[in-house]
């Protein structure tokens, strides 16, 4: 049994204190703490597990968008954990918390936005609980999966270049525009309540030699800082070369979180132009060179060759200010 290192950050430190001293896992538990799931060694495959939680007012607001879109982003961001590891879905729990004083139709509105994620990807609902008190929504959402060679984020080494799929940061700008009463681009809407789990992309690139992976929740710049805390390297970010939609600033793009799309490490020139097109045709979104790995540790964004300083802590739950 192995575990991952974690970065930086202090919802990570309390996550590191809390494990310290829990007791050692079976040896049936191939990856415990650490990355985007655990492994459970499933004779010469593995059971990928992870579970996402998404509380009202920390995670949204329900004036931005309906009950269906609040279960169906939650469905989704679970089943880009396994995304990142290059597991094949095969099925969602949901645990369901009620606000008091709401009726069975709000449970029926997030259960189908629920449902009909979770059928879009393969991976029906299967069980859960439901629970009402508080003054907020709160969905816990449990994704299984199998996989023969998980993508891990130990997997980086100096030399390898770091990509990313799609465009990113339209998801943080819906949310600076909602929070700011202006309004947006139906891109950036969608980007937010509706990411894409880049499933049979993570897939699409293992098969091609990818070495590591990590779904971009936190933003760019932090979960960069997962893949080389876990793989003991410095990881080197272009700013030019980040992704990002008409209207989005670059630092956004950086840093802002929730886009979901998928940071891999692939040896130096595997990925050629014909593959690049290859990937991009198959799946209709852009997949973009964005940085290297190299020896040393943590994260370094440069700018014209010239390096700049960047909040790279992404969103953090237990950040002081």
């Amino acid at each position: 049994m192995s575990v991952t290192p974690l970065g930086p950050g202090a919802e990570f430190d309390i996550i590191r204190r809390i494990l310290k001293d829990a007791a050692p896992p079976g040896p049936e538990i191939a990856l415990a703490s650490g990355d985007d799931c655990a492994l459970v060694r499933a004779g010469d495959s593995y059971l990928a597990l992870t579970v996402d939680l998404t509380v009202q007012d920390a995670h949204f607001l329900l004036d931005w968008g309906s009950a269906e879109l609040v279960g169906g982003r939650a469905v989704r961001a679970a089943l880009s954990d396994l995304a990142a590891m290059a597991a094949q879905p095969v099925g969602v729990l949901v645990a369901l918390n009620l606000p008091a004083g709401s009726g069975s139709e709000l449970a029926e509105q997030v259960a189908e936005g629920c449902r009909a994620a979770a059928e879009a990807y393969g991976a029906p609902l299967i069980g859960g609980d439901l629970s009402r008190g508080g003054s907020g929504l709160a969905l816990d959402v449990a994704a299984l999966g199998t996989v023969d060679e998980p993508l891990l984020r130990s997997g980086v080494r100096p030399g390898d270049e770091l990509w990313v799929t799609g465009r990113l940061g339209a998801a943080a700008a819906a949310v600076q525009a909602w929070k700011a009463g202006r309004a947006l681009p139906d891109e950036w809407r969608q980007r937010f309540w509706a990411p894409e789990p880049r499933i049979r992309e993570a897939r699409w690139l293992a098969e091609r030699g990818a070495s590591a992976g990590i779904d971009l929740s936190d933003g760019l710049a932090a979960d960069a800082g997962h893949l080389s805390a876990a793989s003991g390297v410095g990881i080197e970010l272009d700013w030019e070369a980040v992704p990002a939609p008409a209207g989005v600033e670059p630092a956004l793009a950086l840093a802002g979180g929730e886009d979901y799309e998928l940071l891999v490490a692939l040896p130096g020139g595997i990925l050629t132009a014909e593959l690049v097109s290859e990937f991009e045709r198959t799946f209709g979104i852009p997949l973009t060179r964005v940085g290297r790995a190299v020896t040393g540790i943590g994260v370094r964004v440069f700018r014209d060759g010239e390096e700049v300083a960047l909040d790279a802590s992404g969103h953090d739950h237990f950040k002081a200010g």
